[in-house]
């Protein structure tokens, strides 16, 4: 078996400036608890809880899109499938930017489902990555970018081989990590969601035993 490469095609997605130190000094287990439910609070609450307010900006997606395009050579009629799509920023500049493109967005949050924007709302549902709702290899790239890390190691397991039944062509993923004892430390200061965090090479590892092929990348703040 073959796993994919390691490949930052997220290098074009804006930058933000994170206060790791700032939130260590404030963050407690029921900050945790909150974000971990991934309702209002995560996403339109405080940052203590997750995002702070998350709201659609064509700056964020739209300079990523043309790298999607080009990694998986995709045109309209193809189809693409977000794991962890939020309120579908990602699926809305997709369908700008490749109009006939086929795309479905899965969140366990049902508020950001039910608060997604409204060109893309009817593509997107409340589903669990362990359990997508299509059909074996129905869906020619599945993309998630920093939801799988908050899944427990069983179930993300379940979600890997849920992207390799479904997809066809490719995937990418990005996933809480770190490389070295003063990552793991900013990481550990940082995160409110993630239940699973590796060191790189053991999420290497991980992707071979478990049979995951696709592409990937880290989170490291």
């Amino acid at each position: 078996m073959t796993v994919g490469k390691e490949i930052n095609l997220l290098r074009n997605y804006p930058q933000s400036k994170r206060d790791v130190s700032g939130r260590l000094d404030v963050k407690t287990k029921e900050d945790q608890r909150i974000a971990q439910k991934f309702g209002k609070e995560f996403f339109d609450g405080s940052r203590n809880h997750g995002y702070g307010g998350f709201s659609y900006s064509p700056r964020f997606w739209q300079p990523v899109i043309p790298t999607f395009q080009k990694h998986w050579s995709l045109t309209g009629g193809d189809s693409l499938l977000d794991i962890g799509c939020a309120k579908g920023f990602m699926l809305h500049d997709l369908k700008q930017l490749i109009p006939d493109i086929i795309v479905h967005g899965v969140d366990i949050s049902k508020y950001a489902i039910n608060n997604a924007k409204n060109e893309v709302k009817r593509y997107c549902k409340v589903s669990n990555a362990t359990e997508l709702p299509f059909d074996d290899k129905s869906i020619d790239v599945c993309i998630s970018v920093t939801t799988l890390h908050n899944l427990e190691e069983k179930d993300l397991i379940k979600a890997l081989l849920e992207i390799e039944r479904v997809k066809v062509r490719g995937s990418f993923i990005t996933l809480d990590a770190y490389k070295n004892d003063e990552e793991k430390e900013r990481m550990e200061a940082w995160n409110l969601t993630a239940k699973t965090v590796m060191h790189v090479d053991r999420w290497k590892e991980f992707f071979l035993d478990v049979g995951y092929t696709g592409d990937y990348y880290w989170f490291i703040p």
